[in-house]
């Protein structure tokens, strides 16, 4: 399988390599900032626009999930945020003339840049099938060819329903009480592929998916490890809660392959320092570890503490909250011990003194946050690298206490709360349970697809209809022409969305490009201006109110769309539910969120208080732990060494400083020296000559899997880097052509999108 370069792709054309930056934000994020937001929206009215971006009146940055403090600033947005921003409230539209004049084809075979800077979707538009283009329809006959579609099938499992984090609480709870009313628990979503292996690892060792502190926590942390995580450019006012931590006295291990510029230094634009001075040191150690090591520091850790302890007795771990609290210490401490140091310098591309080094840091820290990403959750052995995760915070009673926990960073701003709201192929009986008495109807028991089960299961015909609430599905997915392949085979598609994206260019027979308000924009209803919520990565849920005028006429909310095709595809079949009162007024949506899900209990009301409410979590709020047993669980994991064959590299995917997930703001990646262009391959300078290579030369990058099939990613440019030896780096989407779909983690299913075994070849004609 190849995945050409589109047509408008500069390649190596424009392409300029400088020298990594060495601090993050700074003037030059200032300057950024304010460039798109007068590109896509025009000067006054981007920032006026962005002075209500996460303010308590007014709405939830579209990008990443990072909590507001309590006190906050008049621009209390990043670069990052701004650029989210600018892309949905954008002055472009995407009109009915736009599809006339470009038809399927053509859109298939452009760059997801291009296919983004086009603009806001203005109108309902349908791909009948046969044809090359889409054409306008109207609302309620959209919503008839999904009814039409959904009744068609032999069973409502042929069709599944994928979610994006951007999703509102109310949109996600009507979702996925619209698709168990429907007879599945197809509900695949975002968070399949990347923190799905968090929730797996926390719900079996802590009893819950979600992590355990507070930004205060971070605030009042003695050490904090930032592990496996970008946030310079990934959640960049992540850094301002750093910085104060740092203030604070904290100390900050950062554990990255890459150095990444925001873990070294931050320049906060907020503060005169920031502006005029050097900044803020962030990392007081890096530690650049090889791919899929973090597992093998860890466990190197828990033996070091245990051995500590055995030296100076009752001083070292915490035995008092290991015999109240947990289960499991005596299995876990006999194989801890066991750790082979050999292994440990293997796995992790170490050196030992520094393995020291930053156990001496560990071993000062009365109080420490562990912080991870996508660096953790997306390899084979994720799952038990963050079980060794929490087994490092038992040790030492870091759970469930001020200044200490757990801290999974999640990506997309909703990500976290639409799992709360049900969206979940795997769910819970009590939640099930809740689901029927609230509505008199009987939810599906089995399991439904993930993400990934979703894919095979439209390549091999068993899903033929397939709904997207949000993001770029074909874009986001693993082992792309294969998901491409899949898709075209659906009786159907559909994407609700605000912009276009490639999903809308990779479709089934037929297809419905439904276009939705963003969360600037005002959602008018008969009842008046809607408000929706949002939970963060820290449990906390607040309002959002858009203000702005709505790109179109023609837009409809999130939750009016889908109560639109709930109402039409299920008819009178479920008199319990009013899809029309939902779809009028929010408040009646909340009001049944809150007798169906424990901790919304008077959610109309509390939700309006400023700032919002923190949902319970038990191991955080009393260290009661609802596991099977009872307690937090220690676990025994084998150690899993990511080993690669001779003269191959182990390659992890990732996003540039111009990229939010799928979304492309441009071609530019600042703090890695990258300008103009995307398909460039971070090589270390050893391998390269090692492989005959130089610097700037141009390579096709080939995946190896078991399954013999070669993936190839053509003509990129390889970029000399400080990499760890043997490890190499792209970003997605365009070489997620290279990771296999069967390639995923153990338990969780996610894609090991940072584990993908490559081999390079001189591009042909280089």
């Amino acid at each position: 399988m190849t995945r050409k370069a589109p047509a408008d792709d500069p390649g190596d054309a424009r392409l300029r390599v400088n020298s990594p930056k060495g601090y993050a934000a700074g003037i030059p994020a200032v300057t950024s900032s304010l460039r798109h937001a007068g590109t896509q929206m025009g000067a006054r009215r981007g920032l006026l626009t962005l002075l209500r971006v996460n303010q308590k009146d007014g709405f939830d940055c579209p990008g990443c999930a990072w909590p507001e403090p309590e006190h906050r600033h008049r621009a209390e947005f990043c670069e990052n945020g701004a650029k989210a921003v600018a892309e949905e409230a954008t002055l472009r539209r995407v009109t009915p003339e736009f599809f006339a004049e470009h038809g399927l084809e053509e859109l298939a075979g452009r760059s997801d840049y291009w296919l983004g800077q086009q603009g806001r979707l203005t109108q309902p538009m349908h791909r009948p099938a046969g044809s090359d283009h889409y054409r306008p329809i109207s609302w309620e006959d959209a919503f008839a060819v999904v009814a039409r579609e959904l009744a068609a099938l032999d069973h409502p499992d042929q069709a599944a329903f994928y979610t994006s984090g951007r999703a509102s609480n109310e949109a996600a709870f009507v979702y996925q009480l619209f698709v168990r009313m429907l007879g599945t628990n197809n509900l695949p979503d975002c968070s399949n592929m990347c923190h799905e292996s968090s929730g797996s690892a926390l719900v079996e060792t802590i009893g819950i998916g979600k992590g355990s502190v507070s930004l205060e926590d971070l605030h009042e942390a003695d050490l904090i490890l930032v592990v496996g995580q970008n946030p310079g450019t990934n959640h960049p006012r992540m850094l301002s809660a750093l910085e104060r931590a740092k203030q604070r006295g904290a100390r900050v291990l950062a554990v990255n392959p890459l150095p990444e510029a925001g873990l070294l230094r931050f320049k906060n634009p907020q503060r005169p320092s920031g502006i005029v001075g050097g900044g803020t040191q962030l990392a007081d150690l890096f530690l650049q570890i090889r791919l899929g090591g973090d597992q093998a520091l860890f466990q190197a850790f828990n033996r070091l503490l245990l051995e500590a302890e055995d030296d100076a007795p009752g001083t070292v771990l915490d035995t008092s909250f290991i015999t109240a609290h947990t289960h499991g210490f005596d299995a876990f401490a006999e194989h801890a011990r066991k750790t082979p140091w050999e292994d440990v310098l293997e796995a992790t591309g170490l050196p030992e003194d520094e393995i020291e080094a930053a156990f001496r840091e560990v071993l000062a820290a009365e109080r420490i946050v562990v912080c991870w990403a996508m660096g953790l959750t997306q390899h084979r052995h994720s799952v038990p690298t963050i079980r060794d995760v929490v087994n490092f915070l038992l040790l030492r009673g870091n759970i469930g206490r001020p200044g200490a926990g757990l801290c999974p960073v999640r990506g997309h701003s909703n990500v976290q709360g639409d799992r709360t709201m049900g969206i979940h192929e795997k769910p819970g009986e009590d939640f099930l349970d809740a689901l029927a008495a609230e509505f008199g109807f009987e939810p599906p028991r089995h399991h439904g697809h993930d993400a990934v089960e979703t894919i095979r299961a439209m390549r091999d015909g068993r899903v033929k209809v397939f709904v997207g609430l949000g993001g770029n599905f074909v874009a986001a997915a693993p082992d792309t022409e294969v998901t491409e392949q899949a898709l075209r085979g659906c009786r159907l598609t559909v994407q609700i969305s605000t912009k276009l994206n490639r999903s809308h260019a990779v479709t089934g027979e037929q297809a419905l490009i439904l276009p939705c308000l963003g969360r600037t924009e005002a959602d008018l209803r008969t009842s008046g201006p809607q408000l929706v919520t949002v939970e963060d990565s820290m449990g906390m849920v607040h309002l959002s109110r858009g203000r702005l005028a709505p790109a179109s006429d023609h837009l409809r909310g999130e939750v009016a769309i889908i109560c639109g095709m709930a109402r039409t595809a299920l008819g009178d079949r479920e008199p319990q539910v009013s899809w029309e009162e939902f779809e009028a007024d929010y408040d009646s949506v909340r009001d049944r969120i809150a007798r169906v899900i424990p901790g919304f209990e008077d959610f109309n009301d509390r939700v309006r208080r400023p700032g919002g409410f923190t949902l319970p979590h038990p191991p955080r709020d009393e260290r009661r732990f609802t596991t099977a047993t009872g307690r937090a669980n220690f676990t025994a994991n084998p150690l899993d060494i990511l080993r690669v064959p001779e003269g191959r590299l182990l390659l992890q995917t990732l996003r540039s400083h111009d990229q939010y997930n799928t979304t492309i703001y441009g071609l530019d990646d600042r703090y890695r020296g990258i300008h103009q262009g995307r398909r460039v391959l971070f090589v270390h300078e050893d391998d390269l000559t090692s492989r005959g290579l130089a610097d700037g030369d141009l390579v096709d990058i080939v995946s190896e899997y078991e399954d013999g099939v070669e993936r190839r990613a053509p003509a990129f440019r390889t970029v000399a880097f400080p990499t760890p030896r043997g490890c190499c780096a792209a970003y997605f989407p365009e070489t997620n052509v290279l990771v296999p779909l069967d390639s995923t983690a153990a338990i969780s299913n996610t894609p090991t999108s940072k584990s993908v075994v490559v081999r390079l070849e001189r591009a042909a004609g280089a």
